[in-house]
């Protein structure tokens, strides 16, 4: 129970990746709080015993997330919070449009700084504290259709490697975790928009987004929960700044 005592919040913390980050967080004893839009997908995780609290939350909504992490930290202050929502929309940069762009910033970028800032101030008065953004391998390189959502991701990157210098001597790390294609829905949702547009069979689809890994496999969400247990655990406090990949050697 090395996290015991401590309190997280979990965006995105309902499903897929942000629920196996939560039960993982609450598996070490911390309690846990998760935000999400789906207030009964939160419930039911609540429920299962993968967190303690849970409040419906749109993270693009600076006041909103505000107001909602003040109201998670009435019994005690957040010194983990883990940046996991985000979502991803596919397609030809030459037929989108601005609307994409802003919407994937507001969502993966924006909602990131948003989960942020609140609990920051705290954990610098502190001199103790975990900030944990999951961004993804696409914030590292490009991958074709999902320009958007790349360019987002490599502004996440540059937002947590900015911002753990500013806290890097007030006992607060700013780390990211960036997974390959995941067991999730998310990923699961890309596979079917595959096989809709090209006519290729879900298996052959999926065959070809885990191709770029050497492994030939999809990342598990406990890998990926693994990993924010080590930037928030004992022994972490000079990994600061970092893009932890977890891609099976992609690059």
């Amino acid at each position: 129970m090395v996290l015991a005592g401590r309190h997280a919040l979990v965006t995105g913390g309902g499903r897929g990746l942000g629920r196996a980050i939560a039960a993982a967080l609450k598996g070490q004893g911390a309690r846990v709080s998760i935000i999400g839009r789906d207030g009964a997908v939160l419930h039911a995780a609540v429920g299962a015993g993968d967190a303690d609290a849970c409040a419906p939350c749109d993270v693009r909504d600076e006041a909103a997330m505000a107001a909602c992490m003040a109201d998670l930290a009435r019994s005690r202050p957040f010194d983990i919070v883990v940046a996991n929502a985000g979502a991803v929309e596919t397609g030809p940069f030459a037929k989108g449009d601005a609307g994409s762009l802003r919407r994937m910033l507001e969502l993966n970028l924006i909602g990131t700084a948003n989960a942020f800032r609140p609990a920051l101030p705290g954990m610098l008065e502190r001199r103790r504290g975990r900030l944990v953004a999951i961004a993804s391998t696409a914030g590292h390189r490009g991958y074709a259709y999902v320009s958007a959502y790349a360019a987002a991701k490599h502004a996440v990157i540059g937002l947590v490697r900015s911002l753990a210098h500013e806290t890097a001597r007030a006992g607060v790390t700013v780390n990211a975790v960036c997974p390959g294609y995941s067991d999730t829905e998310m990923v699961a949702g890309g596979v079917a928009a595959i096989s809709a547009k090209t006519g290729l069979a879900p298996e052959a689809a999926l065959a070809e987004l885990v191709s770029a890994n050497p492994q030939g496999r999809l990342i598990a969400p406990d890998e990926v929960a693994a990993a924010v247990l080590h930037l928030c655990g004992p022994g972490s406090d000079s990994t600061n700044g970092q893009s932890l990949m977890i891609n099976g050697g992609e690059f």
